[in-house]
């Protein structure tokens, strides 16, 4: 598995973690991030895990050109066949996606269709909800708009500010994201229209 990630990583590393266990059915092969300084470049080093850098586009949340196409190259490099992304700042839009259908998996601070794009945590104090939560999902052209796989709730407190719910939330992504992984490695689900069907 490559991993994309642009920031601090703990998803990237609440993985490598899982990785460490012989029964877990998946390796990574590579971190590919647009961003030298990330701090999940440190994390790959704490794992011996191989790093690749991809030019970032001069437009927000998009690659340069041929950046997408770069990272199906190093991909193909070390014979990858699931991508996780772990906080990957950049929309995938086509080299990457038909390259890997059904293989690219996203892990978002919300419970989807809720509170897509940036600051997640922040639209749902802002929108008053009871209750948020995470999401991994199919990686599509949409933004955060994929299949979902799986999702846990996480309860929103009344005296949450961004930062306790944000934390709160991070605990289940440690949580499902390495789940969801196994079971699209295992191959036990299948897709029909936008529904994901485990076991």
């Amino acid at each position: 598995m490559a991993v994309l990630a642009s920031g601090r990583g703990s998803n990237f590393k609440a993985v490598a973690q899982r990785c460490t266990d012989p029964a877990y059915p998946v390796e990574i092969a590579v971190l590919i991030t647009d961003n030298p300084s990330a701090f999940a470049v440190q994390i790959a080093g704490e794992f011996g895990i191989p790093v690749r850098f991809v030019q970032a586009g001069e437009k927000r949340g998009r690659l340069a050109p041929g950046g997408e196409e770069r990272v199906v190259e190093v991909c193909e490099e070390f014979g990858v066949e699931l991508v996780f992304l772990a906080g990957f700042m950049r929309v995938l839009k086509g080299p990457l996606l038909d390259r890997y259908p059904h293989r690219i998996l996203n892990i978002h601070p919300s419970l989807l269709p809720s509170f897509k794009g940036l600051q997640a945590q922040q639209q749902a104090l802002d929108y008053g909800v009871k209750v948020t939560g995470c999401s991994v999902h199919f990686v599509d052209r949409s933004v955060d708009g994929g299949p979902i796989i799986m999702q846990a709730v996480v309860p929103v407190r009344d005296d949450d500010d961004f930062d306790s719910l944000a934390a709160r939330v991070l605990e289940e992504e440690h949580r499902i994201g390495p789940e969801a992984i196994r079971i699209v490695a295992l191959g036990r689900f299948r897709v029909e229209g936008r529904r994901v069907l485990l076991g």
